[in-house]
């Protein structure tokens, strides 16, 4: 059952034609552990005229997330071009604890193309199904979707660069966070100017180098005229296409960036940038209250984590943040040679950095619900920061009071959505102007100082009352967008770090060859913008398929995207394109006779007929025409030219109905080799016996060597190749123009040589099926161990005999395989079954990909014999030590608790001998279960439920009606670490 009802927050009467037009939408899902299929649709509803509907994947959309996104609900039935831009949040209500909601929110320009968007990793599924969290109360799940529907700018045209004069940066999948954070030190002058003059040479290459690619970057944001891609840089990181989509942390990105920066600049005329710009120092200090003793510890720091919850704007963090604290009672300091004292511990700040960063606790760990939680709170911050303030109260009595700390804001980078995941974008004063910009990945727009300073700083908004003269109360939502991230820049230091950067603090190497990067650029822009006129003709020669045949492909006659293009205006006359072929091979245009390739009912491409005198008196753009009637994808041509006794051209004779036109390989079983010996005209009433003298003279052989005859006919989905008669006629065994016959030395049995393909159809078999797979230990999942060549129909078995063979195992049934994530570039986590697959290619496959890649380990027992054993991983708590110990326990599926037990207490230490054991199920730090002795261990799962063992006190062992266990929390704070260890355990109370 859905449940699914609109809630209009805004109406059109009552907005002005560029507001937008909102509601909100909820759509209950009852029974939802229940819904089948992959996809799962909301019912439509109508937001700005437009229809919408909330689509979601219940079990993820290739990840172990819950995936939901919204949707246009009608794109089917609309008209060619259009499109609608809408700003919206989804969210999954939390039914215990309104306030833990999981919302994320995000903008997007909907189109043809683009008809849903959203997020595929929009919450984890362990979480979802977890009842105890509050997403999934009695098998209900209930959605919201807040639709804004704008009418905005067609960012299909928008020019970036026209409108703001700066450029954009492309998202490569998630990367967001990065994008924001490299236009924000991009737009700090000084440091792009120190990246500029980091050496690098015309050898390096961007996708290996930090600094070149990061020079690379810069210098297309600073000239060129459209976004820029990031993918150099990401590669220059050693991320992969997986690490692209998923968010990293930004404070760690900037840390490990602006570290790598610092060891490349050491040595060269920019050592020490990194530092001048951001490093700060503090002191922390412990003075004793009742002796004279001080300890003092100086500290430095690029950025300052600052304190949101609590405090109304930044000036109260840095309160809470120098705040004394009293170290007394339990917890008196230990001092040197005074014993404990009372004593006050606080920090104070040496020096501030000319570039102050401060990075806001936007995401903190919340103990009561065990999980991280996002702090939407307000947070003020002003334009103009005096950390002087108050007779400088964040400073140490010795600091250098001649520098005023009087900074100005120079950018702001803001988180949009949840704990999940979100959006992210910045807001800079590239000039430190009154003018402020928005950077959103691509996209760059003017922005008033309200949007990037009040609208960031978080907190409830109230919309406007649909009907004000009513009594009806506001509508109040939290903003998820909101700063994480502050710039400032310090006044005195303005001049020096706003400086000028031009051309000449580019290096030379770098300018060239990044422009001759953007007029290559520039030049497939003006051939794309230009392709209207132009078509490709790609012309196939004899030596095309001499150098392809046996190499490259051995199916069919020649790869076209290897083969010489020319770019032809589409109204320029055939014949003239002749005499540019005359001039590229030096054919004389009456020695060229052009043939048309057609793609055949079975999937083979071959020349098809020749072009008529009337053909090539037409226009290139006419003969395109007649190409695309013979079903090519473009205009494909074979060249057929004749060669005299001479061996130089000559005109082609003329072809008659009779005449049909064949092309042979000559296939070498020993050496395992097939190659393209050349072509002939053939009689369609003649016989293959006719042509057998030729042949052995284009083969080489002796001219009454006896060879085998076979026609090439397809090869997907499976090779087809037959035995040709040579006392039929060619036309009997059905040839026709652009056939392919290959032939051999007929194979001798119990000859002298030994042979693995004895014939043309076996060896073109193998070539079809042949799979070089690379294997990987799955312990090291990233490093190649070794390749085979195998075949696609090898059987499981066939499969392990060779890895076992390579490995230098005896058993083969002690190798067990797991597959390749093609999505995750990651095993898959579960490993294939004994005899699970039939054949190899049956492994390699996952969804619509195939992968080259398994995984393998060797095993203590022959897989047969593991799969009928159950491994546990069992946490073991020590009674009186504060240890925990992992121990994996395998037995037979059909044993139970109490053997696990046993088997548990020969490999662990014990209290005392007699102690009795118990097991339990914990899941999110909570005991769900209490194993008892004599129940099977085949239908536990230990992939999510941690299982425990510990011993039994003394005072549980007799409970009475008076006695109650109680579930109790242990937390270990840890304020240096954002892991925090924590434990669940039994409180008995006895009444």
């Amino acid at each position: 059952l859905v449940v699914a009802q609109t809630e209009p927050t805004n109406t059109a009467e009552s907005q002005a034609p560029e507001d937008p037009q909102t509601s909100r939408f909820t759509w209950t899902i009852e029974n939802f552990t229940r819904v089948s299929g992959k996809k799962h649709y909301s019912d439509v509803f109508v937001v700005g005229g437009f229809k919408w509907r909330v689509l979601i994947f219940p079990k993820g959309n290739n990840v172990d997330h819950l995936s939901m996104y919204l949707d246009v609900a009608d794109s089917g039935n609309l008209p060619y071009g259009w499109s609608r831009y809408a700003q919206f949040s989804l969210a999954i209500v939390n039914q215990i604890h309104q306030k833990y909601t999981a919302r994320k929110d995000t903008q997007h320009q909907f189109n043809a193309r683009e008809s849903d968007w959203g997020f595929t990793s929009f919450m984890p599924l362990s979480e979802l199904y977890d009842p105890s969290r509050g997403y999934l109360v009695n098998d209900t799940v209930v959605v919201e979707a807040e639709v804004a529907v704008r009418k905005m700018i067609d960012y299909w045209t928008y020019d970036s660069k026209k409108e703001t004069g700066y450029v954009g940066l492309k998202n490569q999948g998630a990367t967001c966070y990065m994008n924001s954070l490299l236009q924000t030190l991009y737009h700090i002058p000084y440091f792009r100017k120190a990246v500029y003059h980091m050496p690098t040479t015309e050898n390096d290459m961007p996708s290996g180098s930090i600094p070149l690619a990061l020079q690379s970057l810069f210098y297309k944001l600073q000239y060129s005229d459209n976004s820029v891609a990031t993918k150099e840089l990401t590669k220059s990181f050693g991320w992969d296409t997986y690490d692209s989509f998923m968010q990293h942390d930004v404070q760690e990105l900037n840390r490990v960036l602006c570290e790598k920066l610092e060891d490349k600049m050491k040595g060269t005329v920019v050592e020490g940038t990194i530092e001048q710009l951001f490093e700060g120092h503090h002191i922390n200090y412990i003075e004793c209250i009742n002796v004279d003793y001080k300890s003092n510890r100086k500290e430095s720091f690029y950025d300052l984590q600052l304190d949101v919850k609590g405090c109304r704007d930044v000036y109260a963090s840095f309160d809470k943040y120098v705040e004394v604290e009293r170290l007394e009672g339990d917890n008196k300091y230990q001092a040197e040679q005074h014993g404990l004292q009372d004593a006050r511990k606080g920090v104070l700040f040496l020096d501030f950095p000319p570039v102050l960063q401060l990075q806001l606790k936007r995401f903190e760990y919340d103990y009561m619900r065990d999980t991280m939680v996002k702090i939407n709170d307000r947070y003020e911050f002003p334009l103009q920061l005096d950390l002087d303030k108050d007779d400088g109260k964040y400073l140490t009595p010795d600091a250098d009071r001649s520098i005023r700390n009087l900074y100005t804001l120079h950018s702001v980078l803001v988180h949009s959505g949840g704990v999940h995941g979100g959006h992210y974008y910045a807001f800079i004063r590239p000039t430190l102007s009154d003018q402020w910009y928005k950077f959103d990945d691509e996209r760059v727009t003017k922005e008033d100082t309200k949007k990037a300073l009040e609208e960031q700083y978080g907190g409830e908004e109230e919309l406007p009352q649909v009907n004000p003269g009513f009594n009806n109360t506001p509508f109040k939502f939290t903003k998820y967008s909101n700063a994480y991230m502050l710039v400032y820049i310090r006044e005195s230091d303005k001049e020096k770090i706003m400086c000028n950067v031009d051309e000449k603090d580019i290096a030379e190497h770098l300018r060239i060859r990044l422009k001759k990067e953007q007029e290559e650029k520039e030049h497939k822009k003006k051939e794309k913008a230009e392709a209207h006129l132009y078509t490709i003709i790609k012309v196939a020669r004899d030596e095309d398929l001499k150098e392809q045949i046996g190499k490259n492909i051995y199916f069919d006659l020649v790869d076209h995207e290897k083969v010489r293009n020319f770019r032809i205006q589409k109204q320029l006359p055939f014949n003239s394109f002749k005499e540019e072929v005359a001039k590229e091979y030096g054919i004389p245009v009456q020695s060229q006779r052009f043939w048309l390739w057609a793609k055949r009912q079975n999937h083979t491409y071959r020349p098809n007929r020749p072009l008529a005198p009337h053909e090539e008196a037409q226009s290139v753009g006419q003969l395109r025409e007649v190409s695309n009637k013979a079903h090519n994808a473009e205009l494909k041509l074979f060249l057929e030219v004749e060669l005299g006794l001479d061996l130089r051209p000559i005109r082609p004779p003329e072809k008659s109905k009779e005449d049909i036109l064949l092309f042979f390989k000559l296939y070498n079983p020993e050496k395992e080799e097939l190659r393209f010996v050349g072509r002939l005209f053939v009689k369609a009433l003649g016989k293959p016996s006719d042509i057998l003298t030729k042949l052995n003279e284009m083969a080489g052989f002796s001219p009454n060597e006896e060879i085998e005859l076979y026609e090439e006919i397809k090869f997907e989905p499976n090779v087809m190749c037959e035995h040709i008669d040579k006392k039929l006629s060619f036309r009997s065994s059905q040839l026709e123009d652009g056939d392919i016959i290959s032939f051999q030395k007929p194979s001798i049995p119990g000859g002298d040589t030994q042979v693995r393909y004895k014939d043309v159809p076996s060896f073109l078999e193998y070539v079809h099926n042949r799979q070089v797979v690379h294997f990987r230990c799955l312990e090291k999942p990233k490093e190649e161990e070794f390749c085979l060549e195998l075949s696609k129909l090898h059987t499981y078995d066939d499969v392990v005999e060779r890895v076992a063979r390579q490995l230098g195992l005896d058993d083969p049934s002690k190798v067990r395989l797991t597959s390749h994530n093609c999505y995750s570039q990651q095993p898959k986590p579960q490993p294939i079954r004994y005899r699970g697959v039939e054949h190899l290619l049956d492994m390699l496959v996952h969804y619509n990909q195939t992968s080259d890649i398994l995984y393998y380990e060797v095993l203590d027992i022959p897989l047969p014999e593991l799969q009928c054993l159950k491994t546990l991983k069992v946490a073991f708590h020590h009674a009186t030590k504060d240890e925990v110990v992992i121990h994996s326990i395998r037995l037979s599926k059909n044993s139970t608790i109490s053997d696990v037990i046993t088997d548990l207490k020969t490999k662990v230490e014990l209290s005392n001998p007699d102690t009795e054991l118990r097991l339990l199920e914990v899941f999110y730090h909570k005991i769900y279960k209490i194993f008892p002795p004599h129940e099977k261990i085949e239908n536990i799962n230990d992939q999510y439920w941690t299982l425990r063992a510990e011993e039994i006190p003394e005072e549980e062992k007799n409970l009475t009606a008076q006695d109650r266990l109680i579930h109790v929390y242990h937390f270990m704070k840890d304020p240096n670490q954002n892991q925090v260890p924590h434990f669940p355990y039994f409180y008995l109370e006895r009444y």
